[in-house]
């Protein structure tokens, strides 16, 4: 994967993280959004990959104390199934344990099987499901959680 680019979310990197957001995601992060989370480094770990020069995966981990919630795991459609969301999704773990997180956890869509089965590669377990989580379309989702 040497030619995959991963880094924390800069100004340059912002147009093509929110269009990334609107290609995955029915409720999608605003640009406004994405900006708050690559200035406020203390709250957000937003990180972005490109490939032969055009997104190819991001996501972002909400610390608060020494846990974490993963949120906004996206991969370009054209780049699913090459190991890009588990790339980035290792660096964001490693990131966050070099930042103290102990412990991370996600939602995920319970009809997800592909970004389960990463997950649980990863290591995450489930460990509980929110009723009615997502909207448009309505489906429930799993709890996954990591812990050291």
């Amino acid at each position: 994967m040497s030619d995959l680019l991963i880094s924390e979310l800069t100004e340059d990197m912002l147009e093509g993280a929110a269009l990334l957001e609107a290609s995955c995601f029915s409720r999608p992060w605003s640009m406004e959004d994405l900006k708050d989370a690559m200035e406020k480094k203390d709250i957000y770990l937003f990180l972005t990959s490109l490939y032969e020069g055009k997104p190819a995966a991001q996501a972002c981990l909400v610390m608060a104390g020494d846990e974490a919630d993963v949120t906004n795991v996206a991969c370009n459609e054209e780049f699913r199934r090459r190991g890009f969301a588990g790339e980035i999704l290792v660096n964001l773990i490693e990131k966050g344990k070099e930042r103290g997180i102990k412990a991370f956890f996600l939602e995920v869509r319970s009809s997800n099987t592909a970004a389960i089965g990463l997950y649980e590669k990863l290591g995450f377990k489930t460990e509980g499901v929110r009723k009615s989580f997502y909207r448009d379309p309505k489906e429930d989702a799993l709890i996954m959680w990591k812990r050291d």
